[in-house]
């Protein structure tokens, strides 16, 4: 993407607005609604339906640029499941992240067995271009049994507390899920957490472990991506 490529053709508010609305929505724990307030306070008066569909296509095509851009992430993975109940049906949602806790992949599915963990196995092998140096995952047997069947020169951790942090980047999601007053379908939790999780990364840095002024740094750098990805 760049400044020459049309994606904004057509609609009547300026790319700045745009991609500023999409910035706010998966950015923080806001509803369309409250995006909507933030813009009218500012002056801009836009509907919340029309930000939904702002979100739904500019985020997917910056989330794709967000990705390209960043290549490939770390060469150790934590792998974990976390059930959502979307229509009264469980349904797991696979995440994978890595050492520094960037999210590498999503996969919404309605089982956890070995087919399911096989599948995700092959979507991050086929989004990574290659396998990490070391795997880590709780005891799950699915685990084992695709480990087994993909990948199996790779070293398999399943000690205790090891994949810590793969359970802690289930936060940001339970939060957006209760905002949301849970997901609509598997499809749109699909969707919506593929680019959430982009997004997260880019705008994570690490403050607890940087003095403000390197903070500053890379908050100003990740600000400047943005900026050239969305051609504002």
């Amino acid at each position: 993407m760049n400044a020459k490529t049309p994606i904004y053709r057509g609609y009547r508010f300026p790319s700045e607005i745009i991609s500023h609305a999409v910035w706010l929505y998966y950015r923080f724990c806001l509803s369309f609604r409250d995006v909507e307030d933030l813009l009218a306070e500012r002056g801009v008066i836009v509907s919340y339906e029309t930000i939904r569909q702002w979100s739904r296509k500019f985020g997917a095509q910056y989330a794709r640029e967000l990705r390209r851009r960043q290549g490939r992430l770390g060469d150790t993975w934590h792998l974990d499941e976390l059930f959502v109940t979307i229509q009264g049906r469980r349904q797991y949602l696979w995440r994978a992240v890595d050492q520094d806790g960037d999210v590498i992949d999503i996969l919404v599915q309605p089982r956890r067995d070995r087919r399911a963990a096989k599948r995700f196995f092959r979507k991050l092998l086929k989004a990574q271009g290659g396998e990490p140096r070391r795997l880590v995952t709780d005891k799950l047997r699915s685990y084992s049994a695709a480990h087994r069947g993909v990948m199996p020169s790779v070293v398999h951790d399943t000690s205790r507390y090891a994949n810590n942090r793969a359970e802690v980047s289930h936060q940001p999601t339970r939060q957006r899920e209760r905002q949301m007053r849970r997901f609509k379908s598997a499809a749109q939790a699909q969707r919506f957490l593929s680019v959430h999780g982009v997004i997260l990364n880019l705008f994570r840095v690490g403050r607890h472990l940087l003095r403000p002024a390197n903070h500053r740094i890379l908050r100003e750098r990740s600000f400047l991506v943005w900026s050239e990805l969305t051609c504002t």
